[in-house]
């Protein structure tokens, strides 16, 4: 069996070291799968970035691009002389990103979060609950922080919890101007008084900066720059000075003789521009934590009284413009007293025979109450409207009042009577402001101002002769005698100077008929021989002894009035007073 020969047995051999052909076959596999892969690899890399590259781009720059806003800030807000009255301070925002945290196992660092708590002083759990949420990306821990709490934030080093830019609005005059300038809201937007109305021109548009950044977040290149609309300023007509004065006189009025409240307001006669606007009690714009509503209403243009006897030379001037009365005539006010439809109007005693002058001096009502009777009806209405007691003041400032006035078809003797003493009538500060500012310029109407900048005043072209001035400057001289001997406000006086105003002390009205509190009305020009200010002081509700205008806002017309004309260096008028005390200075230096 074994007896094939050696040359065969060599065949044999080497016919089993032939490779078998299974695996040729698998090499075969692995390289048409090799090439099939890469073909396909090929074919994507193509349609991505040959057929649809958008996508493939969007994601880069998804990863690699960033916008970044360029900080603005609130314009400023400043008197007529550049005193800053509202400005803008860059502080910071405290926010989390909650995913960051979780990601990063940021609750780990427990002594950093209770530190993170205690600067901010909120309770940590409290804290910690807030950025629970794995989803959410953005969330606000503290608004509006100052400069050393971000930094001792910052320098916590806790994952997630990041700083960004912001301002806070800041008011340098404090109570003095807050319900005149407004506040801001947490977001920097207006939200009370000329804050409020000119948020659209103080808040700026921010700039941007497009910018490409690397895998560490480093920036490697600026690509796009846009320009931000800068904030615009706004000055107004108010002479912080002024302003300073007269708030500290109302507040002290206010509390001395224990009223409810107090405004004031001063007004240049020949542009109408408001110098002062105050009110009290005020409040601190900068700590908003307990602020009453009732404090941050500007009463001297939101509330509306019936002005009383500061009206009176209006029913005088009446007379006069009709022509029924010449300014030297006389009234009969005998028996002091008269029945009109049943009802009964008096005066305090009989007066007698009166000038208009003395009508004025002794605010007798019986000789305004015949002065408005002996004119047509629709004539004193239509001068009431002109003086502009029932329409705007021209401020259109927002909560502004036009006062409140029921026309009738029909008026009672009574009613009119009442009229011309300042009942049946009620009118704000401003408006009162206005009609003595009218007076005082002569007779021409003249719409106040409280903006100087960007809106410069057109009052030139708005203004208007509603009275003669002859009789405008007769009504003026017959107000002067109500600060001299004699006159129910001869603490309205200003040393130095001729003084013109008139009193009113109204009874408040309330539901069927007048209540037990009052209202205490100065209103007062300066210098009457070239009137150059015009002041109204109101004491609202006044609690002690003293309860009529001439013992309460007489003084504090005087103090606001005379510190006025020295700021403003008004050159004194009244020749008599002024030469005594030159006479006097020279003979204590003899």
């Amino acid at each position: 069996m074994n007896s094939s020969s050696p040359r065969q047995r060599k065949k044999t051999g080497a016919k089993q070291n032939v490779t078998p052909s299974l695996v040729h076959w698998r090499f075969v596999v692995v390289l048409v799968v090799i090439m099939f892969v890469f073909g396909v690899l090929a074919a994507r890399a193509a349609y991505i970035q040959v057929i649809e590259p958008d996508e493939l781009i969007q994601q880069g720059d998804n990863r690699t691009l960033r916008t970044r806003d360029m900080p603005t800030y609130r314009g400023l807000i400043t008197d007529r002389n550049g005193v800053e009255l509202a400005v803008s301070v860059p502080v910071r925002a405290i926010y989390a990103d909650p995913k960051i945290i979780h990601e990063n196992n940021g609750f780990e660092e427990e002594r950093r979060w209770e530190a993170l708590a205690d600067v901010l002083r909120q309770d940590v759990n409290e804290l910690k609950e807030k950025v629970a949420n794995p989803k959410r990306r953005f969330v606000y821990l503290q608004r509006q922080v100052s400069p050393a709490m971000a930094e001792y934030v910052d320098k916590l080093d806790i994952p997630g919890i990041y700083l960004r830019r912001e301002s806070r609005r800041y008011y340098p005059t404090g109570e003095v101007s807050a319900q005149l300038i407004g506040v801001t809201d947490v977001d920097d937007t207006g939200v009370e008084g000329l804050e409020r109305m000119y948020d659209e021109w103080l808040t700026g548009t921010p700039g941007s900066r497009k910018i490409r950044r690397d895998a560490k977040g480093r920036q490697v290149e600026i690509l796009e720059t846009t320009s931000g609309e800068k904030a615009g300023d706004l000055q107004l007509t108010i002479d912080q000075r002024i302003q300073a004065l007269a708030y500290k006189e109302i507040k002290e009025a206010m509390i001395y003789y224990q009223s409810s409240s107090a405004s004031a307001i001063v007004i240049d006669v020949k542009s109408g521009d408001v110098l002062a606007m105050v009110n009290a009690p005020s409040f601190n714009p900068n700590d908003r934590s307990n602020i009453s509503p009732h404090r941050m209403r500007n009463r001297v243009i939101t509330d509306a009284f019936e002005p009383g006897s500061s009206l009176k030379p209006l029913a005088v001037l009446t007379a006069l413009e009709f022509g029924e009365v010449e300014p030297e005539d006389s009234v009969d006010t005998n028996p002091g007293w008269m029945r009109l439809g049943g009802s009964l109007v008096k005066d305090s005693r009989n007066y007698g025979e009166l000038t208009l002058e003395e009508i004025i001096q002794h605010s007798s009502n019986m000789g305004t109450s015949k002065l408005a009777l002996s004119v047509p009806k629709h004539f004193l209405l239509d001068t009431y409207y002109n003086m502009g007691l029932m329409s705007d003041t021209g401020l259109n400032m927002a909560g502004e009042s036009s006062g409140i006035f029921h026309e009738r078809s029909r008026w009672s003797e009574f009613e009119l009577a009442t009229l011309s003493f300042g009942y049946g009538i009620s009118v704000t500060t401003a408006q009162l402001g206005r009609l003595y500012a009218t007076l005082a310029n002569g007779g021409i109407k003249t719409p106040l101002n409280i903006i100087k900048s960007p809106e410069q005043p057109s009052w030139q072209a708005q203004s208007e002769r509603v009275i003669s001035e002859e009789n405008a400057n007769a009504i003026v001289q017959m107000m002067e005698s109500v600060t001299q001997r004699g006159g129910t406000a001869t603490k309205a006086a200003v040393p130095g100077y001729r003084v013109a105003g008139k009193t009113g002390t109204s009874r408040k009205a309330v539901a069927g008929g007048y209540g037990e509190e009052y209202v205490n009305i100065f209103a007062g020009i300066a210098p009457v021989s070239n009137p150059r200010l015009v002041t109204i002081v109101l004491i609202n509700e006044p609690g002690g002894d003293l309860y009529h205008a001439g013992d309460t806002a007489a003084p504090v017309f005087s103090s606001i009035m005379g510190g006025a004309l020295h700021m403003l260096n008004v050159t004194p008028d009244d020749k008599h007073v002024t030469s005594s005390r030159l006479l006097k200075g020279g003979q204590s230096g003899s």
